[in-house]
C-alpha cells in the first residue's frame, strides 16, 4: 500500500486469505467514491428493511425478535472463541451480509466487506486484543448497520484522496512464502520488507478467526488445517506429524543446541503436555522453514537487492532465550546473503520472563546468484 503511495511498483506474498483479502481490497482503488456509497446506501436500506421485518433495530436494547435469530453452523461456531460476538450481533451481521450479497456489486463488494471485517472485530464483537486475541466486556446488543455505513463513508474519502496520487503497479498473490514458484519468473525484485512470525505460541489464525469465519475464508476444521499448513511453523498448534523443514537446520549447531536446551528443561521441569512435547520441534521447524522461504526467495532477487526483516527475539518455551535476529542472520549467510546490520527496533515486555526483549531489524544484502556460498 505505502510503495502505491509513493509510485514504487511493488509485490506482496500473504498465505493468510483474510489477509489477502484485505490487502488486495486495499490495492483497488478504481471505485468511483460517489458509486461507492451510493451502493452501500442501498445496502443499508435493504439491510435494515430486513432487520425491520425480524422486529430487531439495529439502535442497541431496541429490539423485540418475533422469530429465532440466525445462528453460525455449529462446525464453523466450534472454530470461534466462546463469546466472541453475542446472539443478536450476529444475526444483525448475516443480514448485513445477505443485503450486500443481494445487491452485489463487483465494483464495491470487497470494500463492502472488508468494511464489516474491520467494524465487526473494532465495534461489534466481544473481543479484545493484547497481544494475543481474548474477551472484554461481554456485549448483549450492539449497532452494526450504522457503524457500518460509517466505515463505508471513511473508505468514500479515502478514495477521494488516493484518486489524486498516481500510484504504481501493486499485486498481492495469495501463497507459500517458503515456495514462492507462483510469482511470475519475469519479475526481480530490488528490495525486500517484513516482519515474519517469531518462534512463539501466538496463533495468527486465531487472530482473525471470526472475520474469517463470518466472509467465508474458514469453512471448518479442514480448511483450517490447510491454511495453517501454508504458514511458517511459528507455534505449537500449527505442527503437523509430516512437516519436516527442520532439516533446512539439522546442522546448524546452535538452533540444534537451544532445541535440546528447550526440551531437557521440559523434561526437567517435568512439563508432559502435547503442546510442550512440540517446543524443541517447533523452533527447528521455524528456523527451517524461515530457510526455506531465504532460498526460495533468492531467484526473485536483483544482484545488490536490500531486504529488511523485523523480528524479535522471544523466550516463550519454558523461558530459553532464543536471539532471532542473530540466528536468522547466520541462516542467511549460509544462503549466500550478506548480513548488513541488525539494528535494534524496540523493545518489549517478555510476558514469560517479565524481561524486556530486543526486537530488531536483520538487514541483508543479496549479492547475486554465484556470488555468495548459496
Amino acid at each position: 500500500m505505502e510503495c502505491k503511495k509513493l509510485s514504487i511498483n511493488s509485490l506482496g506474498v500473504e498465505a493468510h486469505p483474510m489477509a489477502h483479502f484485505a490487502t488486495a481490497v486495499k490495492l483497488d482503488w478504481t471505485p468511483d467514491p460517489d458509486a461507492l456509497l451510493e451502493h452501500a446506501s442501498a445496502v443499508r436500506r435493504l439491510a435494515h428493511r430486513k432487520l425491520q421485518r425480524d422486529g430487531i433495530s439495529d439502535d442497541v436494547n431496541s429490539s423485540r425478535p418475533n422469530k429465532a435469530l440466525r445462528q453460525l453452523p455449529s462446525d464453523l461456531e466450534k472454530l470461534l472463541l466462546t463469546d466472541s460476538i453475542s446472539p443478536l450481533p450476529l444475526h444483525k451481521s448475516l443480514v448485513l451480509l445477505d443485503a450486500i450479497e443481494q445487491l452485489r456489486d463487483a465494483r464495491f463488494v470487497g470494500h463492502e466487506r472488508l468494511a464489516l471485517a474491520k467494524v465487526l472485530v473494532g465495534e461489534i464483537s466481544n473481543l479484545r486484543f493484547g497481544p494475543e486475541v481474548g474477551l472484554g466486556s461481554i456485549k448483549k446488543d450492539s449497532p452494526v448497520i450504522e457503524p457500518w455505513f460509517g466505515q463505508m463513508e471513511t473508505v468514500g474519502s479515502d478514495l477521494v484522496k488516493l484518486h489524486e496520487l498516481s500510484g504504481a503497479h501493486a499485486e498481492v498473490f495469495s501463497g507459500d512464502s517458503r515456495l514462492l514458484s507462483f510469482l511470475p519468473k519475469r519479475r526481480r525484485v530490488d528490495a525486500v520488507i517484513t516482519s515474519p512470525p517469531y518462534p512463539n505460541e501466538k496463533d495468527y489464525t486465531r487472530t482473525t478467526r471470526l472475520e474469517s469465519v463470518l466472509l467465508g475464508f474458514v469453512s471448518g476444521k479442514v480448511s483450517l488445517r490447510g491454511l495453517k499448513k501454508t504458514l511458517i511453523r511459528s507455534n505449537t498448534r500449527g505442527v503437523y506429524k509430516p512437516d519436516d523443514d527442520d532439516r533446512w537446520v539439522s546442522s546448524h549447531a546452535r538452533i540444534n543446541d537451544i532445541a535440546e536446551e528447550i526440551e531437557a528443561r521440559r523434561i526437567a521441569l517435568n512439563k508432559d503436555s502435547g503442546f510442550e512435547r512440540l517446543y524443541a520441534r517447533v523452533t527447528r521447524l521455524y528456523f527451517g522453514g524461515m530457510a526455506r522461504h531465504f532460498s526460495a526467495l533468492r531467484k526473485m532477487l536483483s544482484p545488490g537487492a536490500r531486504l529488511a526483516y523485523v523480528v524479535g527475539d522471544q523466550a516463550s518455551y519454558l523461558r530459553i532465550l532464543i536471539r532471532t535476529g542473530q540466528l536468522l542472520g547466520e541462516i542467511a549467510e549460509s544462503l549466500g546473503y550478506e548480513v548488513e546490520a541488525l539494528e535494534l527496533f524496540r523493545t518489549r515486555l517478555s510476558t514469560a520472563t517479565k524481561e524486556q526483549l530486543r526486537e530488531e531489524v536483520l538487514l541483508l544484502r543479496w549479492p547475486g546468484l554465484g556470488k555468495g556460498r548459496g
